[in-house]
C-alpha cells in the first residue's frame, strides 16, 4: 500500500472518483427506468416484475456486509470495488443471455451479488479519501447524478429506436464502462490510527439511537420510491409518453438532485433536518402522483426528487460519517445500506401487486411510507433520540 506522498492529491483524486461515480450512476440511469420495460418484453407480468426488482434488495442483505467487511479487514476498499465491478459486468451479461423468467431471476441474483455493494463501497471510499484531502462529498457525487441523466436520456432515446428486448445490452455496455472506471481509482493510504474491532463497533453502532433513528427514517423514505422506480416508465408509456419524454422526466428529478449536491458543501444543514426535509418532500410528491397529475404538474413534482432522494441520502450519510471511524467506514456504510435494503425489498416486492391493482393509486401507499419516516424522526426528537439512551459517555469515534 503506498504512503500518502505517493497518492494523487486534491483535484486528481476527486476527478478519478467523479469518473467512477459517473460510471456507476450511468448504469443506474439506464437500469432503473428501463430494466422493468425489458422484463415485460421478456414475458414477466407486473407482479413478477415487482418480485424480480426485489431480488437485488434481498441479495444486498448479505452481499454488502460481506464485501464491506472484506474491504475494511484487509484495508482493500479499492480492490473490492474493482472485483465487484468486474463481477457485475459478467453477471449482467449472463442476464442478457437467459431465455426464461426463472433463469432471469437466478441471473439477477448472481449479478446483484457483485453490483449491490458498489455504491456503499464507493461512498466509504469517497468519505475517507475526500476527508484526507479536505474536499466535500457533494460536489464530487453530483457528477454521478449528471451521468445518471445521460444514461436515462440515452436509454429513453434507445427505447424509441431499438427492440425492448435489446435494452439489457445497453445496461451491459454501461457495466463495462463502470468496470473500466473502477480500475483508475487511486489507492487509499493506510490510516495509522487504531479502530475498534468490527464486532465491538457493530454492537455499539447498532445500539446507538442516532443510527437506528436515521436508518429507520431513511429506509422508509427511500422505500417510498418503490413504485416510481419500478413502474413510472411503464405507467408513463401507457399514458402516451414516448421514451425521450420519459427520460426527460427522470432527468428533471436528477437535475434537482444535482443542484442540492452542488450546494451541500456550502450548506450547514444538520443531517436530521435533511432527513425531515426528505420525508416532507416525499409525502407531497407521492400524494400528488397518486392523482395522475397532468404533464405540467408532473414536471414540478419531479423536482421534489432533490428532497425525497437527495436530502435523504445526504442526511443518512451524514449521520453515519459522524459515528464511524475511517477504518470501518465501509462496514458502517454497509450497515446503513442493509437497513435501507430491508425496507426497500418489502416495498419493492409489494409494489408490483399494488400497481397491478391500483395503477397510479399505488403512490398513496408510498406517501404513507414516507410519512412513516417523518414520524420516526419526530418520535426520536421527542424522546431525545439524538443522545445515547443508555447513558454511555464514550463516542463510537471522534469522526464527527
Amino acid at each position: 500500500m503506498p504512503d500518502k506522498s505517493q497518492l494523487p492529491t486534491g483535484a486528481a483524486f476527486a476527478w478519478r472518483l467523479a469518473l467512477f461515480y459517473s460510471a456507476v450512476c450511468a448504469v443506474l440511469g439506464v437500469q432503473m427506468p428501463f430494466l422493468p420495460v425489458w422484463f415485460v418484453a421478456k414475458g414477466l407480468d407486473s407482479a413478477s416484475v415487482g418480485l424480480v426488482l426485489a431480488i437485488p434488495l434481498i441479495v444486498r442483505l448479505f452481499a454488502i456486509p460481506i464485501a464491506s467487511r472484506i474491504a475494511d479487514r484487509f484495508d482493500a476498499v479499492r480492490a473490492v470495488i474493482i472485483t465487484c465491478a468486474a463481477g457485475a459486468l459478467l453477471g449482467y451479461a449472463a442476464v442478457g443471455l437467459t431465455p426464461s423468467p426463472g433463469a432471469i431471476m437466478v441471473a439477477i441474483a448472481l449479478a446483484s451479488t457483485f453490483y449491490t455493494p458498489l455504491m456503499p463501497l464507493a461512498d466509504a471510499y469517497a468519505l475517507r479519501g475526500l476527508a484526507l484531502r479536505s474536499r466535500g462529498y457533494g460536489p464530487v457525487r453530483l457528477w454521478g447524478s449528471a451521468a445518471f441523466i445521460v444514461g436515462t436520456l440515452g436509454g429513453g432515446v434507445l427505447l424509441d429506436i431499438i427492440d425492448s428486448r435489446e435494452l439489457i445490452w445497453v445496461v451491459v455496455a454501461a457495466m463495462a464502462l463502470n468496470a473500466g472506471a473502477a480500475c483508475v481509482l487511486a489507492p487509499l493510504a493506510r490510516t495509522p490510527a487504531a479502530a475498534p474491532a468490527e464486532d465491538t463497533f457493530a454492537g455499539v453502532l447498532l445500539r446507538d439511537p442516532r443510527f437506528l433513528i436515521a436508518a429507520a427514517a431513511a429506509g422508509l423514505i427511500q422505500a417510498s420510491h418503490a413504485v416510481y422506480y419500478g413502474f413510472s416508465a411503464l405507467q408513463w408509456q401507457a399514458d402516451g409518453y414516448d421514451g425521450l419524454s420519459i427520460g426527460a422526466l427522470w432527468t428533471l428529478g436528477v437535475l434537482a438532485e444535482i443542484v442540492l449536491f452542488a450546494a451541500s458543501a456550502r450548506l450547514a444543514f444538520d443531517p436530521t433536518f435533511l432527513l425531515a426535509a426528505g420525508a416532507a418532500g416525499a409525502v407531497i410528491r407521492w400524494g400528488a402522483m397518486a392523482l395522475a397529475p397532468p404533464a405540467v404538474l408532473l414536471v414540478m413534482l419531479q423536482c421534489l426528487h432533490a428532497l425525497s432522494f437527495g436530502a435523504t441520502h445526504l442526511g443518512a450519510l451524514g449521520v453515519v460519517a459522524r459515528l464511524a471511524p475511517a477504518q470501518l467506514g465501509a462496514t458502517a456504510q454497509g450497515y446503513l445500506a442493509v437497513a435501507l435494503a430491508v425496507v426497500m425489498a418489502g416495498a419493492m416486492g409489494l409494489s408490483g401487486e399494488l400497481y397491478s391493482r391500483w395503477g397510479d393509486g399505488a403512490y398513496w401507499a408510498m406517501a404513507v411510507l414516507a410519512g412513516g419516516g417523518g414520524v420516526v424522526l419526530l418520535a426520536g426528537a421527542l424522546c431525545g433520540g439524538n443522545e445515547r439512551c443508555d447513558g454511555e459517555e464514550e463516542r463510537v469515534s471522534s469522526h464527527g
